[in-house]
């Protein structure tokens, strides 16, 4: 799949390269798996010379041959002798910058840990000594969100408050998979459009594995999904896995309940007969793969409170590849297939939602964007998009299909929103309803 999208990235990342010319710079770019930072690296610093350290599990000394050789490749500079430790073919190259501008990239920085994890704090010296002299474009990179952020967040940390730059790489908006998706198949329907949001929530390698194969339909999509030897029925377990360690099953089981719709934690826990706090907390503020959803307007309680699985892939292999284990084990992929699409239309429904909120944050034109629902669950509205400066309200009502919406209800839940927040009773409000029809096909 050729290059898409990442221009502002592209921009800042060689923005920082000549800043780096004149004052060292230490750049973060983290993001989940797939994401495809590592790709947005090759293609932003394409034009120039550049060293990538790819960290791989392997010895120390292993590690120094492979950057040795990269060196003198890429360099044209034979090194004397062989660096046993990082520390030193570290500081020969900050040191070399001093007289020579130099980007040097470190993919999967965060099994330095595995490697010697004493690397951290020798690299924190080796800078902190040379920072002020030395040209270089210093870029880590890292998948395991986890470790990045603790490497790089905690006080504690010999790393802290290093960066000079933080990006954290988000999936695909749906303006470029418009474009994906026009240019793998430009007679592509809404149908296949929301497909492929719900089965790769934008997420770079999804979307390339699907379009390289010639899954760029609704049904072949699914079919290539749920399909026996699928990359995909192995992937959230590959993924997560090092992130959760030995106790895996437990978050597991409390991600696949918030796939299936139960999603406050008393839900959770009734169903598990589990006191899950910290757990919910880790995955939330450790792991960010879940995201803590209030009523708009409504005060920081806990009271109230929704969860949801942000990734959207992730969504999916909890509430159907997950959940329906047993099924993959008994090599029953056709009866899969036809779970998924059995369930798929009250599914997609739901992440419909999704992509019309991240439709109308790509817009820019609201402060505020949320949802809202009262406490006994009786009135609830899709997407509420507030923009208080003009003073106007927009609220939606999301159907796959356009007949089943009704203003008139919608009308009847916003005025009760009026009164329950106090909010808005001056702001010019319009109602609207969004359908499949309305994902802007084509556009």
């Amino acid at each position: 799949m050729k290059f898409f999208d990442r221009e502002y990235e592209i921009k800042r990342l060689r923005e920082i390269r000549e800043m780096s010319r004149h004052v060292a710079q230490f750049t973060i770019l983290t993001g989940r798996r797939r994401i495809g930072k590592t790709s947005l690296l090759m293609k932003a610093y394409e034009d120039e010379p550049f060293l990538y350290f790819f960290v791989s599990r392997s010895s120390e000394s292993e590690l120094c041959r492979e950057f040795a050789e990269e060196i003198e490749v890429k360099l044209q500079i034979p090194l004397l002798g062989q660096p046993e430790s990082f520390a030193k073919l570290f500081a020969y190259i900050v040191e070399l910058s001093k007289s020579r501008p130099l980007t040097l990239i470190l993919d999967e920085f965060q099994d330095f840990q595995r490697v010697n994890d004493s690397i951290f704090s020798q690299m924190q010296k080796i800078w902190d000594l040379n920072k002020g002299q030395a040209k270089m474009n210093l870029v880590v990179c890292g998948s395991v969100y986890s470790m990045m952020n603790r490497l790089f967040l905690d006080r504690k940390e010999p790393l802290y408050g290093r960066q000079t730059e933080y990006f954290k790489i988000e999936p695909f908006m749906p303006s470029t998979l418009k474009d994906i998706l026009k240019t793998y198949n430009d007679q592509y329907t809404c149908e296949d459009l929301l497909a492929l949001f719900v089965l790769t929530g934008g997420v770079a390698k999804y979307v390339e594995m699907l379009m390289d194969s010639g899954a760029t339909t609704y049904r072949k999509m699914l079919s290539k999904v749920v399909s026996k030897n699928s990359f995909f029925i192995y992937e959230g377990k590959n993924m997560l896995i090092e992130e959760f360690g030995r106790d895996y099953g437990r978050y597991f089981d409390i991600l696949k309940l918030i796939a299936e719709g139960h999603t406050s934690r008393s839900d959770i826990e009734g169903v598990m007969n589990l006191e899950i706090s910290g757990y919910i907390t880790r995955l939330e503020n450790d792991y960010g793969l879940i995201e803590k959803n209030r009523p708009m307007f409504q005060k920081s309680t806990g009271k109230n409170v929704r969860y949801t699985i942000g990734d959207c892939f992730l969504r999916f292999w909890f509430r159907f590849i997950y959940k329906y284990n047993s099924v993959i084990e008994a090599n029953a992929y056709d009866k899969l297939a036809a779970i998924v699409a059995r369930d798929y239309s009250a599914y997609s429904g739901k992440v419909l939602e999704r992509f019309f909120k991240m439709q109308l944050m790509e817009g820019g034109a609201y402060t505020h964007i949320s949802s809202w629902w009262d406490r006994k669950g009786e009135n609830e509205i899709d997407i509420i998009a507030c923009d208080e400066l003009s003073k106007t309200l927009d609220v939606f009502e999301v159907k796959r299909q356009a007949k089943e919406i009704d203003l008139g209800v919608l009308k009847e839940k916003t005025l009760r929103f009026l009164q329950a927040t106090g909010q808005c009773a001056d702001y010019e409000i319009t109602y609207h309803g969004l359908s499949l029809d309305d994902m802007g096909v084509r556009v």
